[in-house]
Order: structure tokens, then sequence, then C-alpha cells
């Protein structure tokens, strides 16, 4: 069986390239692949289009990190009102904003890792969002088409993995990235534990199939913290 564990944050992104599509899980501060995206901007691929639940909100570290050193063509995401980063970014036309309700992100997101190509949604209709979007009309109700939204790389977290790739996920931190995780021609992921041994069949969530590369990461205790709170 192959081994997909690497042994540091370069190797783990090696082959990301300029104008790539980026899913970055996570939901608010939980189940961000923090590690990842920093080591991202570390290397630093240009014109990339992020897809994620929100922009961030340190201009240190993460998402915010990406846009404040100009690697960030366009963000495809349900919140980007945290961000001051992007907030100044878009203000002066520097960053592209797709805006996608949240449960049509997620639906988008699964559809793509499903092979659907598309599904309809009343979510959004009569609005500014279903501009240039096909619309019909089901039992007397206005629904908008919208398309599956797929990856070059899916960078997600796990809080624990083995050498296959398999993944479980603790408390909040099963938010985004599963589906995520199976929307991307390459998937990356970081875990608080890496396993020799294959994880439990029963608390496997995300099977190794669709992960590519695994690495561990030291776990930050701040986020930990949250993490339990909001599990």
């Amino acid at each position: 069986m192959i081994d997909k564990r690497k042994y540091s944050l370069a190797e783990a992104l090696e082959g990301i390239s300029d104008g790539a599509v980026v899913m970055i899980g996570g939901f608010g501060a939980v189940g961000q692949p923090d590690a990842l995206v920093d080591a991202l901007a570390e290397i630093g691929p240009r014109d990339l289009t992020v897809i994620a639940n929100n922009a961030g909100w340190s201009r240190e570290t993460g998402i915010p990190r990406l846009m404040d050193l100009g690697l960030v063509r366009k963000i495809i995401c349900s919140f980007p009102k945290g961000s001051e980063v992007f907030k100044s970014l878009y203000l002066a036309g520097k960053i592209e904003l797709e805006i996608v309700p949240q449960g049509t992100l997620a639906e988008r997101i699964r559809c793509a890792g499903a092979g659907i190509p598309a599904f309809y949604t009343a979510t959004a209709a009569g609005t500014q969002l279903e501009k240039g979007k096909e619309t019909r009309e089901f039992d007397g109700r206005r629904y908008v088409m919208e398309r599956a939204l797929p990856a070059d790389v899916a960078l997600i977290e796990a809080w624990a993995g083995d050498r296959w790739g398999n993944l479980s996920y603790q408390g909040s931190g099963r938010n985004f990235n599963p589906v995520m995780a199976t929307a991307a021609k390459l998937t990356i992921c970081q875990v608080h534990e890496l396993l020799d041994a294959p994880l439990d069949p029963n608390a496997i969530v995300t099977p190794g199939i669709f992960v590519n590369r695994i690495v561990q990461v030291k776990a930050d205790s701040d986020r930990l913290i949250a993490a339990q709170r909001l599990a």
C-alpha cells in the first residue's frame, strides 16, 4: 500500500503552481490548515484562486497572509467581512470576490467530489447573486442553477490520520474539510496525530483514496481549546 506521509511542509506542498485553484478547509478558526497555508505563503505561487468559508482575520497567518503578500487573485467564500486585508485589497480593486451562500458553497464542493456538474437551489433566487445564472421554476418556486466547484488543490486539517491517508476529525473540525478532500485533484492534509498503524475503520471519515499527502504538525493549544469549546 502507498505510504502518503511527508516529513516537511515544503515536501507536502511540492508542485503547486501559479494560477492554481486552492481550497482551504476550516470554519472560522476551527479546522483551518494554517501550517500548510503559511508554508504555501513562503513558497509563493501567484495568481491563486482561493475557495474557503471565510477570508480570515489576522494578516500574520492563514488566508490573509496569502492576500497580504499579493498571491491571491480571487477568493470564493461566504464571509469575507472579517478580514481587513481583504477589505483594503478589494476596495483598491486588487482582488476579485465571488460570494456564495454557505450551504450553496458546501453543496457546490460536494457535487464536484461526487461528479455532479450542477444543481438547482432556491437560495439566492431573486437576489443580486442570481445574475448571469440560469433559473428555472419547479412547483411554482424559482430556483437558481449552481455549478460544481472543483479545485486543483485542497489544503485541509484533520485530527488524526494514518500512513495511508485515512482521516478522522474531532468536534467542529469536521466542517468543510471532508467535502473539500473529495473535490480536488491534489488533497494535502495536516494532522495532529499521524499513525503508523491503520486507523480504526469505524473512526474513518475521509478514506485515504481521497488524500494524496499527509503531514504532521504541532498542535496549537489555543486552537485546540477553541475546537473543544465548539465541539
